[in-house]
């Protein structure tokens, strides 16, 4: 089976260590849950037949709900074609500040919106997906003389992908995304990731600091009594070990490249942490 893979670049992203993740998925499952999908890498590697997926960033999800209607996603994949045309830095910063106008910027069709959310991601420094206060994309220009936006065979494939399959898209709390989760169902954590020191969190105006960390713990905890499997990522912070030291965590390098600065970016330890054993699930 020919498997999609993620359409944009995001911080955190999991494509480099797939193979190391796919090691704590459970052999069998019920419905798989994403609530902080990002760009779907581990999502287009297991393709569930049922999932729920979601992320709080709503720009981003409109691109996969852009991506599974067929006359959104010609109309994005158009506009795309447009913005690759017209890219340059003058015309980088026009695309960007169209957010600056609230009214205006909801006013926007979804397909354009989408295939925005797209060409700043690949236009944009170093892939960078950030918001301010104001929800307002800032990330300076990449400094490319060109882009090409989209793969067409790989879009194709998430499509069908989402048309196929029992997939429910969300863009709610990620709280809110695993309330209907029963036992038996797979639920992998992806989130903005916990720092000893300084952290990037800003995918949204809210940001997520270390009270939420703590509430995503108890959620995590409250899945666990349900009965159900659950799986996250994160930094190998002293906060994380703490929330999580009554699970399984197993501890891998990861290489990072999203950090503007360059000494920053490279290898790093990140956790793996499960409430079940590695490949075999609950005891019966």
């Amino acid at each position: 089976m020919i498997k999609g893979k993620p359409f944009v670049k995001w911080a955190g992203g999991k494509r480099q260590i797939i193979d190391k993740l796919k090691q704590y998925v459970p052999d069998e499952f019920n419905t798989y849950y994403e609530p902080f999908v990002g760009g779907g890498a581990l999502l287009f590697e297991l393709s569930p037949k049922n999932a729920v997926i979601n992320d709080y960033n709503k720009e981003l999800m409109n691109v996969y709900w852009c991506i599974k209607d067929a006359k959104k996603f010609e109309s994005m994949c158009k506009e795309l074609n447009h913005y690759e045309t017209m890219h340059s830095e003058e015309y980088y910063y026009e695309i960007r500040n169209l957010d600056r106008d609230k009214k205006k910027f909801n006013k926007i069709a979804d397909y354009k919106r989408a295939a925005r959310t797209i060409y700043l991601n690949k236009a944009c420094f170093n892939g960078l997906y950030r918001v301010n206060s104001k929800n307002e994309f800032n990330v300076p220009f990449g400094k490319k003389n060109k882009v090409n936006t989209y793969e067409g065979q790989n879009l194709g494939i998430i499509c069908g992908f989402l048309n196929y399959n029992n997939i429910k898209m969300l863009s709610v709390d990620f709280e809110e995304a695993v309330k209907e989760a029963k036992k038996g169902d797979f639920i992998y954590f992806d989130p903005p990731y916990d720092s000893d020191t300084t952290t990037f969190n800003s995918y949204t105006e809210g940001g997520f600091d270390k009270e939420e960390q703590k509430r995503l713990a108890k959620v995590f905890k409250d899945l666990d009594k349900r009965g159900c499997y659950v799986m996250l990522s994160n930094h190998n912070t002293t906060l994380v070990n703490e929330l999580y030291k009554d699970y399984n965590i197993h501890i891998i390098e990861a290489k990072r490249n999203i950090n503007a600065n360059g000494k920053k970016r490279g290898k790093v330890e990140e956790v793996i942490i499960t409430n079940f054993e590695n490949k075999r699930g609950f005891e019966q």
